[in-house]
């Protein structure tokens, strides 16, 4: 017969709020579940701030309690009950089988201050109910919480380079606002009880399949095993999810009368042909660009935490560049830009870049996102913003030209680089890269490589497959150039 109170952790309850079913697929069919590059880079992320909040709170006696369901409870319990006057990182309590680890509890005279630390750069709704989950097992554990704060990142901050993160954090104070919220953790707990202790809750899809998170189910839940997927008519999450609970399961399922704007008419219309749309006049288009033709694509990190001096918490910051060069011939050369010494890149990486495109010929790029990136290195160095305004005048997106001249049915309603490049060149695709095949696993591993403590072995590692996988967008460029 299953418990009345099953084991419940925080985020667990967290998931319930999110979804019931959810937290059911947690507890008893993890294996469901796909952990995406984006989730891993946010659970890291989210521990590095954890890490840095430790620095900025802690103290020469603080104590951190180890991870461990053995000891944790105890351990924290005798710290407590011997009269710790000290920060405590990760104090581990259980209520009604609810537990609870605190990021960061502070004594306070005869209570404690209490901090739940986010990577957010702002208080989100369900970091109170996070906070309230907190507030509710520490209180009827018997801790005095005096207060109880969501401390998160102060995206104005500026790094001075020293290491001191001081006024990296931004408190709030949210101990009125979670005391009033006592019934709505109670209904939570009772209804991620029946969730995890009862048959597979019922769930329609739907926008909640992303919000706040996007959900490691959603592979399971939502339609996959078509030929071609509903969800690759796009548009908004919440009438692709009807059409699911109606039972459509492929893009062909769905009545024209039902479509409501031209894409998905196309997309439609070329998902029951079978056939790629090449409609006229992208021929016509790129032969009339002139010679020397540059393919041009960055990489970029924006860290929680800045690593260089200037920088601010999340900001987009440029390291690694790719750039294809097609002469008038057809020869086609080849120049790229990573440095991994962990020195701040940006200025070194501007001068070669201005050096490689020279001063005439479109610079290709796919989507506008390099515009974005050189108006950036224009903010960060004003010395050199002539010479890269006249590169961001060069600016020649491709993107709009494959959208407006070309549909495959495989590419599922994406006009993304990774979905239209195996279409029209069977030859290449992302998915065969080694490592690094997508651009949060290249910010990730640029963050690594620059890390003092990775070995060199490793580095070198990263470093082939950084330089890799920037190449192959460029690369990518240049083939569907190519075949249009």
């Amino acid at each position: 017969m299953a418990s009345p109170r099953p084991y419940l952790s925080k985020s667990r309850l967290i998931s319930a709020s999110q979804c019931s079913k959810k937290v059911h697929l947690e507890k008893h069919h993890k294996e469901l579940g796909v952990i995406t590059s984006q989730m891993e880079s946010a659970f890291a992320g989210g521990h590095q701030v954890g890490d840095i909040a430790q620095q900025l709170y802690g103290t020469d006696q603080s104590v951190e309690i180890e991870f461990d369901f053995k000891t944790m409870l105890a351990e924290t319990r005798r710290l407590i009950g011997n009269g710790a006057d000290y920060p405590i990182f990760e104090a581990t309590f259980r209520h009604e089988n609810v537990l609870v680890r605190a990021d960061v509890m502070i004594p306070d005279g005869d209570g404690w201050h209490v901090i739940e630390v986010k990577a957010s750069a702002s208080v989100k709704d369900y970091h109170v109910l996070d906070c309230a989950i907190q507030d509710w097992v520490l209180r009827h554990s018997g801790i005095n919480v005096l207060s109880i704060s969501l401390a998160h990142i102060n995206n104005q901050f500026e790094y001075a380079g020293d290491g001191n993160y001081d006024g990296l954090l931004l408190e709030n104070d949210l101990t009125e606002t979670v005391r009033s919220m006592e019934y709505d953790v109670l209904e939570l707990v009772a209804t991620a009880r029946e969730a995890v202790s009862g048959p597979l809750p019922i769930v329609d899809v739907g926008t909640h399949c992303n919000k706040p998170y996007d959900c490691q189910f959603v592979s399971h839940c939502w339609p996959t095993d078509a030929e071609y997927p509903v969800t690759g008519l796009g548009g908004g999450k919440a009438k692709l999810a009807q059409w699911v609970v109606a039972g459509y399961q492929d893009i062909r399922d769905v009545s024209r009368t039902e479509l409501s704007t031209e894409q998905q008419q196309r997309i439609h219309r070329v998902t029951e042909s079978g056939e790629p749309e090449v409609l006229p006049g992208a021929r016509e288009i790129l032969e009339a660009l002139p010679y020397p033709r540059y393919y041009l694509d960055f990489e970029t990190i924006a860290p929680a935490i800045p690593v260089w001096a200037g920088t601010r918490p999340y900001q987009m910051q440029a390291i690694q560049w790719s750039c294809h060069i097609e002469e008038e011939g057809g020869q086609i050369g080849h120049e790229e830009f990573l440095d991994l010494s962990g020195a701040a890149p940006v200025r070194a990486l501007a001068e070669k870049m201005i050096e490689c495109l020279g001063d005439s010929g479109p610079v290709l790029m796919y989507t506008s996102y390099e515009k974005t990136v050189i108006n950036g290195l224009i903010d960060l160095l004003p010395d050199l913003a002539e010479s890269l305004t006249k590169i961001v005048n060069r600016l020649w997106d491709l993107h709009p030209l494959v959208k407006a001249h070309y549909y495959h049915p495989a590419m599922l309603g994406s006009w993304s680089i990774k979905a239209v490049l195996p279409c029209i060149a069977p030859h290449m695709d992302y998915s065969q890269l080694a490592g690094i095949k997508e651009g949060t696993a290249a910010s990730d591993g640029f963050l690594e490589a620059i890390n003092p403590s990775t070995d060199a072995g490793r580095k070198a590692e990263l470093e082939e497959q950084l330089l890799r996988y920037c190449r192959f967008d460029t690369e990518a460029m240049v083939e569907i150039v190519k075949a249009l």
